[in-house]
């Protein structure tokens, strides 16, 4: 897997969740906040991240830090992805289907904001099992990550595009 330089890209950044959560102490309750977090170059380069922390505003600059960590390159045919995929992550399970250009993106919460930034503009998604965004994003990043173009099947059985698609 190629390491992505986030200091070259045009990165845009999505905040898909933030949650506070708390720890009670001996004198009352400590609140933190986590927040879920995508960027990505709109042109098949997405990453996600997590960020802890005790403000909100430094919980996303950690997960946005976090996420230019975790780059990835995600193959596309046109506006679309090039075949179906399940991504799959803990409990989460997201069926990630290509679309004819002019459908949309057809995806709900944590999966519309990675699908958005990765720049796939046609798409028909369905999320399965558990709607825990952390588990979401991660099994739709599990699925694009997957995703093979032509070229790469081509390459790995020794034959040309052309034999492959038939």
């Amino acid at each position: 897997m190629e390491m992505i330089d986030a200091s070259t890209l045009e990165l845009q950044e999505k905040v898909v969740a933030i949650n506070r959560v708390s720890k009670t102490v001996k004198g009352g309750r400590i609140f933190k906040f986590s927040a879920l977090v995508v960027v990505g170059d709109g042109n098949g380069i997405v990453g996600f991240g997590l960020g802890k922390a005790g403000e909100v505003p430094e919980a996303i600059r950690k997960g946005i830090e976090d996420a230019k960590k975790n780059l990835h390159r995600i193959p596309l045919k046109g506006t679309t992805i090039p075949h179906e995929i399940i991504g799959e992550f803990g409990a989460g399970r997201v069926l990630l289907r290509p679309a004819p250009e002019g459908t949309g993106v057809i995806a709900g919460g944590a999966v519309r904001s990675v699908i958005e930034v990765a720049g796939i503009k046609d798409i028909r998604t369905k999320c399965q099992r558990t709607n825990n965004p952390c588990n979401v994003v991660s099994a739709t990043m599990n699925g694009l990550c997957r995703l093979q173009s032509a070229e790469q099947v081509a390459a790995k059985r020794g034959k040309s595009v052309k034999e492959i698609l038939g």
